[in-house]
């Protein structure tokens, strides 16, 4: 049996000791022991989030925190700006339209990113748009998109801007308060090093006012109904108990090991792994903004990029992600968020390699793995 190597961008490998903090005995998601579980995941989360605000957590996946942060904040008819510069930027105007909402939608080139004042002239344009939607790092393209800039552009204005942070938390500092971020959400899976199952909405003073009048339909991703509830350390509904526990071993984790330090890391690796691609002559697909947190990089003329996907996992039981939608078959995504080393940078790096040349290209084997360690030796 070959052992897994987890190297997508989400799921992300789970810290050995927070496997054996979710291996303790089940405890009854209503008793007290648990109620103080939950004020001290509430407390954790705004340190990550890097907020005062009330940061709610659901039992989804990092989407069922997109469509909440749709349902409470809209109403039919309304507008909003979508910004489209990869799958994900896509779902957020499937998720608009699913709440007959109307997706003003920002086009951007995928592997680039949007530009504020593009944001800026929709906004002047049509005063009535109620919210602007995008990613903090595109995963389908592997771009960050400016964030900072964007609260900018929107802080004076009717809008409030919604962050999907979900491969971007715990990559790069994200101040939600101090850059006026109205809504953040993120995810359990990517940076968190847990399983997925757990999505997380930091709620902003804007976007709590502009709650108040929302008419979507909304039942189970209620914000009034959870910010209630969870101001008393406790669920509208059942609580992942487990991953509560999982969630505070990564905060112990995070403490020792400190915000900025994990950053560092991640960017580390980052370097490393591209500085790889491009010794063994391969582009980024992200042609401007490309994140630390992964790396999505064009396969070679000639070659499928889902060919050496599947090279990796058939043989070496190693997990990246290839290309979504118009990217298929074009691209292969590699994370350096989480729970990933030096080392499983490196084995990634050495196999890619193996990869491409039984698939016939032609470079100086070890070249990338050598670009790689010079790079983590420096740092």
């Amino acid at each position: 049996m070959k052992k897994v190597s987890l190297l997508a961008p989400g799921p992300t490998p789970v810290p050995p000791r927070t496997l054996l903090a979710m291996a303790q005995p089940l405890i009854h998601h209503r008793s007290s022991d648990f109620l103080e579980i939950f004020g001290r995941v509430r407390e954790g989360l705004k340190k990550i989030f890097k907020t005062n605000n009330d940061v709610l957590v659901f039992c989804s996946s990092g989407t069922g925190a997109m469509e909440s942060a749709v349902a409470n904040l809209l109403s039919p008819g309304d507008k909003a700006i979508a910004i489209r510069g990869g799958k994900f930027g896509e779902r957020w105007t499937e998720i608009l339209e699913a709440y007959g909402c109307q997706a003003v939608n920002l086009d951007v080139e995928w592997g680039y990113a949007v530009k504020p004042e593009d944001v800026a002239a929709l906004l002047k344009a049509d005063p009535s748009i109620k919210a602007v939607y995008v990613q903090a790092l595109e995963t389908s393209t592997g771009v960050a998109h400016p964030i900072k800039e964007l609260a900018q552009v929107t802080k004076d204005t009717g809008a409030v801007l919604v962050v999907d942070a979900v491969s971007a938390l715990g990559v790069y500092d994200i101040p939600t308060d101090e850059w006026g971020l109205d809504v953040v959400i993120s995810g359990s899976q990517k940076a968190l090093m847990l399983p997925p199952g757990l999505a997380f909405a930091s709620i902003g003073p804007k976007a709590l006012e502009m709650m108040k009048t929302s008419k979507c339909p909304k039942f189970y991703f209620s914000w009034a109904k959870e910010l209630k509830n969870q101001g008393a350390n406790k669920g509208t509904f059942t609580s992942p108990v487990t991953l509560f526990m999982g969630l505070l071993d990564i905060f112990e984790l995070i403490d020792e090991m400190g915000l900025d330090n994990i950053y560092k890391e991640t960017e580390i690796k980052s370097k490393a792994f591209k500085a790889a691609m491009a010794a063994l002559g391969l582009e980024l697909y992200s042609k401007e903004n490309a994140s630390t947190g992964l790396s999505a990089v064009e396969a070679p003329a000639g070659i499928d990029a889902q060919d050496v996907v599947g090279w990796l996992k058939n043989k070496y039981a190693i997990f990246i992600a290839g290309g979504q939608a118009q990217a298929k078959g074009k691209i292969f995504r590699v994370a350096h968020m989480g729970y990933i080393s030096e080392f499983d940078t490196l084995q990634a790096i050495s196999a890619i390699e193996m990869a491409l040349a039984g698939l016939g290209y032609k470079f100086e084997m070890g070249s990338g793995v050598a670009a790689a360690q010079k790079i983590f030796g420096e740092a």
